[in-house]
This record gives structure tokens, sequence and C-alpha cells, in this order.
């Protein structure tokens, strides 16, 4: 299985610290926030990668170059100075993920999750991880029931920004920028996509106060 990293976002809510740096090179304990994923890609035996860029895209290949560094070949998918949304990036970049299924990573989070156990179950288009609702996000966005993924109310649970695709999953779309939460909806109501709650580390790096608070975590972990 091949992986997408998630990584063209301007960072909105990041700024200043983005204006001058794209997010998945925020430096969390010794090394940069997406070396993190690229360590634990390669650990789970996945070593073909690729990497949207459009803000500040080319500090980020400067950083990881091919990624023999880090184990794995990544392949660049650039979108120019304007991000196509995370449904359009991934669109734009399935020709690289080719025919199977692949993992879809979002560059800003950090998790101790095990790539290597993910799989998509025979017949479904996607498999979500989901994680207990942070206080940042109480209400959470699918529902779980068995490893069916639901649209629901209440007890709900929060998209980690992992998941497991098929290329059929982006099946109509068209090459623009679009969001990915239309297509989940889609698929959930056609019950295509199944999912698991990750009950370990998982942090959303999506303001500097989460920052901050992730940097302690993992200077008490190293």
């Amino acid at each position: 299985m091949k992986a997408m990293l998630l990584a063209a976002g301007r960072g909105e809510r990041m700024r200043p610290i983005t204006d001058s740096l794209p997010k998945p090179l925020l430096q969390v304990g010794d090394r940069a926030l997406i070396a993190w994923h690229l360590a634990a890609l390669a650990r789970a035996g996945i070593r073909e990668v690729v990497i949207n860029v459009s803000w500040h895209g080319q500090q980020l290949r400067a950083a990881l170059g091919e990624g023999r560094e880090f184990g794995v070949q990544i392949s660049w998918s650039d979108e120019g100075p304007v991000p196509l949304e995370t449904g359009g990036g991934i669109l734009r970049a399935v020709p690289l993920l080719g025919p199977g299924p692949f993992l879809v990573v979002n560059g800003d989070v950090w998790t101790d999750l095990d790539f290597a156990h993910l799989r998509l179950e025979p017949g479904a288009h996607a498999h979500l991880v989901l994680v207990a609702n942070p206080p940042h996000h109480p209400h959470g966005d699918f529902g779980l029931d068995g490893d069916l993924i639901v649209e629901r109310e209440h007890e709900r649970l929060t998209y980690s920004g992992i998941g497991v695709y098929r290329p059929e999953f982006f099946a109509g779309c068209s090459a623009e920028r679009f969001p990915l939460l239309p297509l989940l909806q889609r698929a959930i109501a056609a019950r295509l996509v199944r999912g698991e709650l990750h009950r370990g580390e998982w942090c959303d790096v999506g303001t500097p106060e989460r920052l901050a608070s992730l940097r302690e975590r993992v200077a008490a972990l190293q």
C-alpha cells in the first residue's frame, strides 16, 4: 500500500508562525511534524509516499528531498499557488497512488498509531480512524456502529485525519478544488465506509496553543 501525506494547506490558525514556514515542518521534539509520519510509515513497511504541496512547497521539498533519509521514496504532487482542499488534492494525486487502496494522513496531526495494521475491508470504499472528541471539537464528526461509520446526532467521534481509500471513492469527481466531507457523506449514506477507534496518542496541531501543549507532551516522552 502507498501513502499520501497532506501538506498543502496554508495553516491560517497557526499564523504568524506559518507565514514563513509550512505547518508540517513545525518542530515537535527532535524532528519536524511530518518527519514523525515518515518514520512511522517506514516502520510499517510503507515505502512509497506522495506529498502534496502548495504553500511554501519548496521548503518541504528542500527539507525532505526524495525521502531516502527517512527510508521512503517521496513523489511530489504540486498544486500550484492555490491548494485544492483535501478532496481535490487527493484526487490530483490518485495517478501517483496507483489502482489499489492507499493510506491518507493529514500532515498536521501527531499520533502513535501503528499504520501497519490499517486495512480496507472488502467492498468498502474507505476506512476511517476515529478518536475521542478533543476539547476543541466536542461534538465530533461521525458515529461508529460496530465497524460501520454512520451519520447521527449523538455519540459521535472525531475523524483523526487518517484513513484508507480506494480510487473508486472519488468516482465522478472533477479535477478542481473541493473538500472531502461531501464525498464521505455520500459514501457513508451508501454504507461504504468502515472505521475504528484509536485510543492512543493523537493531536490535531491546529493552533499555537496546541503546538505548545504537544511539544510538552513529546518532551516528557523522549
